[in-house]
């Protein structure tokens, strides 16, 4: 009899933990609460969740089982263009120990790499993260900072090009661009490359703030441009909507770096696809938060570009748009 109770009781406790394991959340929905830290030099925005960054970003997390409130705690820290501001957001975040960092664009990246060497960076996207040094290689970045990289840094010409086929006659061209962004002016020379060899003049205008953005536009209808290159550009695309209004005020045709500004109303853009490079980082926090080391993780290198083309602002601006253009297109706006 009692041997019996013995083996009934062990019988009981066995079940019990099998039915616990079983009922035992997966990692990323394991009871533990991630600290993730979010730097951006933009200004918060209304709705995080239709925000053209940030969503994609949070549904990829969401995607892995990680959630806000939940099993994640994120703490934002925005600049509102001010980058005297990055390095103190930076180290607040490093003082609240999060587990890991997320950012986007050279100045924010450097912040947060001045502010620590321990805590993982991810890049939700970098232009030449190498040359920026903020990894050796990347194939093995080598340090506390991962993620993705753009290559909208060498599209310059390919914007030339393509502006040239669409609007007749372009003998002057504007580059807007953000003298914060130091990428911008490896871009600039290698427009000015391309403009050189098709004889065309370039005049460099730069914004940072919605008022220098207003400033920028009066000086191109000064200049009387045939056209506008808009650098690529967290700020740019926090201020997307008013750039494509002054675009459409002054009759401007412009090509800009990604989607989100056509979708506003903007002629035409060609780049990569940001809302998936976005989603994609979100691996990364999933591997970090599971043990891998950063310096191990291969930066993920942008290879897909788009081009997305505004029939409805071709025509408002009393351009036509090529049929070989169309055709090349991976998305054209009626």
């Amino acid at each position: 009899m009692v041997q019996r109770a013995s083996f009934t009781g062990r019988r009981a406790l066995l079940g019990s933990l099998l039915a616990a394991a079983l009922q035992r959340p997966s990692f990323g929905q394991s009871s533990r609460v991630w600290r993730l830290g979010i730097l951006s030099i933009r200004a918060r925005p209304l709705s995080l969740d239709e925000d053209v960054q940030y969503a994609p970003f949070l549904r990829g997390l969401r995607e892995l089982g990680y959630v806000d409130g939940k099993n994640l705690a994120i703490e934002w820290r925005f600049a509102h263009g001010n980058y005297d501001l990055l390095p103190e957001l930076a180290n607040e975040l490093v003082r609240l120990k999060v587990d890991a960092i997320a950012a986007v664009n050279v100045p924010v990246i450097r912040a947060a790499q001045q502010a620590t060497k321990t805590i993982p960076i991810v890049m939700l996207t970098s232009s030449d993260p190498v040359g920026s040094g903020f990894v050796a290689s990347l194939a093995r970045p080598g340090g506390n900072i991962t993620g993705l990289s753009n290559i909208n840094v060498d599209l310059g010409a390919k914007n030339l090009e393509l502006l040239s086929a669409l609007v007749p006659r372009l003998e002057s061209i504007a580059f807007l661009m953000n003298p914060a962004n130091a990428n911008h002016r490896s871009m600039l020379k290698n427009i000015e490359t391309a403009a050189a060899k098709a004889d065309v003049r370039v005049v460099t205008l730069t914004a940072n703030q919605p008022a220098d953005v207003d400033s920028a536009f009066t000086a191109a209808a000064k200049h009387k441009v045939d056209g506008m290159i808009v650098g690529i550009d967290s700020r740019f695309t926090e201020m997307r909507e008013q750039i494509v209004q002054l675009a459409r005020k002054y009759r401007l045709p412009s090509i800009f770096p990604n989607r989100p500004f056509v979708d506003a109303g903007g002629l035409m853009s060609y780049g990569q696809d940001f809302a998936e490079t976005y989603r994609r980082a979100a691996v990364y926090f999933d591997k970090i938060f599971k043990g891998a080391n950063p310096a191990d993780l291969p930066v993920e290198a942008a290879s897909t570009l788009q081009l997305v083309i505004n029939r409805s602002a071709a025509r408002e601006l009393g351009l036509r748009v090529p049929a070989e253009m169309l055709l090349r297109a991976d998305a054209v706006i009626n």
